[in-house]
């Protein structure tokens, strides 16, 4: 039986790489890849921003081009963009609604008019919204409603949080992606994204603080109770922490990303004391040693100033560790550090996690397609089909993309259970054994010639 259901694109225009990501849910309303793809961003986008348009453009359509050749059968012309960067704000509103039609029930479009009526909110010059989020709603004198659909009553009433954005810089996407020749179904805050892609109903039961660090920004999304509480956009990521390696010890900046990602830690009392890393030189110069330990002060101090910033937030909207029973999940590219989750608890006092985007996937993918730092493009496929599923927006299929199957490199490989055991039947020949010995030896010797210099490896 063929699926009816829409491919969504999620386009995620980051500092370091833009990715694009091709899926669907199938029948049992998991997400199934069908198309990826990704490429540098070419120095086109800072700290979440497009500075250089045509650079974006390159970048995009390299990303898009790899996505389609991934499935041939793609035909993408719509996409679901991400967005972040300094000049993200939040603020809180309140509105209400006077049925005329009291005896009926509250209906969608109820609900509608009124998130509608809250993009008419007074906002500084030269800001636009970018998103209207309802929290709790309330029905005449009944408070803290999560859906009112159903409610018979005069008065709706809701709590919003309102995410605006510099109208410019989002002109500057929009323009780059339109160049590209393709088309904006929707523009969406990408810490909302990422909170789509790992996390389940378990967590916004319990309260919890998406921190998805990415290259330029760390974004922050904060839940309780169900309800959306608070956005934060951190003006720092992993580009900050290379930055921060490259100045600091003097070298280039791919020494700089390869140090932190080889050998990088984000608690410095973890890394040995007596390990270095040697640099070769450049252009002729002597090679120069670094302490992983220097190395990982300086990720720890960066580090340590995210976190600062976290905490800030939380406390700004009086989220401390007893209500975010959750914890923090962390997501991005630069959750991959080592010892991260260490850093977080201890500096946080909440409970940490790593967040991988396959709460939502359905099985069986390889474990590129599942990193964190595909996260937000993972949740833009979600919101998209979260429109979908509510009407939000038109979806036109075609017949040719209802028989589009799950391309065999995304599909990982099987396991085969290996055993040495053999048949009553079938004797072992001695020669075998004795191979089979010497095989073992050999390995044992090489591990032992990977570690007896471990204190001292070469960058190379």
């Amino acid at each position: 039986m063929s699926n009816t259901n829409p491919i969504i694109v999620g386009l995620d225009i980051g500092t370091t790489k833009i990715a694009a990501i091709a899926g669907r849910k199938n029948e049992y309303g998991k997400l199934e890849i069908l198309g990826f793809g990704k490429a540098s961003s070419n120095n086109s986008v800072q700290h979440g921003q497009v500075l250089n348009i045509d650079n974006a453009v390159l970048a995009v359509k390299e990303a898009m081009a790899a996505c389609r050749q991934s499935n041939p059968s793609l035909n993408i012309s719509e996409v679901y963009v991400g967005i972040a960067g300094h000049h993200i704000k939040s603020l809180q509103t309140r509105g209400d609604l006077v049925r005329q039609e009291m005896e009926m029930e509250i209906s969608q479009a109820d609900v509608d008019k009124l998130i509608a009526d809250q993009r008419k909110t007074y906002i500084p010059a030269g800001d636009q919204i970018i998103d209207v989020i309802p929290q709790e709603f309330n029905v005449d004198n009944f408070q803290n409603i999560k859906n009112p659909i159903g409610y018979s009553g005069v008065k709706l009433g809701a709590n919003f949080h309102i995410i605006t954005g510099d109208k410019y810089a989002i002109r500057n996407i929009t323009r780059a992606v339109n160049r590209s020749e393709l088309s904006i179904k929707d523009i969406v805050l990408q810490p909302l994204a990422s909170a789509d892609a790992v996390m389940c109903d378990h967590d916004l039961e319990a309260g919890v603080a998406i921190l998805d660090i990415g290259g330029g920004t760390s974004d922050l999304a904060v839940f309780h109770e169900g309800i959306l509480k608070h956005t934060a956009v951190i003006p720092f990521g992993g580009e900050n922490i290379t930055n921060d390696i490259k100045t600091g010890l003097g070298v280039l900046k791919s020494q700089a990303e390869a140090m932190k990602v080889q050998f990088g830690s984000a608690l410095s009392q973890e890394a040995k004391a007596n390990a270095i890393i040697t640099i070769p030189g450049i252009r002729g110069m002597q090679p120069k040693q670094v302490g992983v330990k220097t190395l990982s002060q300086i990720i720890q101090a960066r580090m340590s100033e995210i976190l600062d910033f976290v905490i800030y937030h939380l406390k700004q909207v009086g989220m401390d560790n007893k209500q975010l029973n959750g914890g923090i999940i962390l997501t991005g590219g630069g959750s991959q550090l080592k010892h991260l989750l260490q850093l977080t608890e201890y500096q946080t006092g909440l409970n940490a996690r790593i967040g991988y985007p396959n709460e939502h996937l359905s099985s069986g993918y390889i474990d590129e397609l599942t990193k964190p730092m595909y996260a937000t493009c993972i949740g833009l496929i979600l919101k998209g089909y979260s429109d979908f599923e509510r009407k939000k927006k038109e979806f036109v299929t075609s017949n040719a993309e209802f028989s589009i199957k799950v391309p065999e490199q995304f599909k990982a490989p099987e396991v085969t259970i290996v055993t040495d055991e053999f048949p009553e039947e079938t004797p072992v020949p001695p020669a075998t054994m004795e191979g089979r010995k010497s095989i073992w030896d050999k390995l044992k010797d090489s591990i032992y010639d990977i570690f007896k210099e471990e204190d001292d490896t070469e960058l190379k």
